[in-house]
């Protein structure tokens, strides 16, 4: 997998995330909720689920700028062995992520999501450090 592939994969999985929040929407609104309850503030119950689903997608978003900013310079530069050597990993680390924020948040599962999230970062600096130099 190239850096770029994995770079697909990561702004995919964005995809994936929010298509499970818009899905539930869409649902709601054929079940007659009105399509503007979703406004900022609003206080709509919402299943527990699609409120991770939705949490883990902003944390997605969160990522996604640094990721594609290491995978863009790296092509522009000319080095892209270490994009294309750790990009699968970095994708896996943030499938992880969010995949264990979609399933709870007991306090064994948050720290398992960090674990993940401290490898993405880890990752990140390593890839820029190998780019500055």
């Amino acid at each position: 997998m190239t850096g770029m592939t994995a770079l697909l994969g990561y702004t995919a999985w964005t995809l994936v995330l929010v298509g499970i929040v818009l899905t539930w929407r869409v649902f709601e609104v054929l079940r007659g909720k009105r399509i503007n309850s979703w406004g900022r503030g609003a206080s709509i119950a919402v299943p527990s689920f699609i409120e991770r689903a939705g949490h883990a997608h902003l944390n997605v978003l969160e990522n996604l700028p640094v990721f594609a900013v290491i995978v863009l310079a790296a092509q522009l530069l000319g080095k892209t062995a270490g994009v294309d050597a750790l990009g699968c990993w970095v994708l896996g680390a943030r499938v992880a992520q969010s995949v264990v924020h979609l399933i709870g948040t007991s306090v064994a599962l948050v720290m398992v999501r960090a674990t993940f999230y401290v490898i993405q970062i880890a990752l990140f600096a390593y890839l820029l450090w190998g780019l500055a130099t």
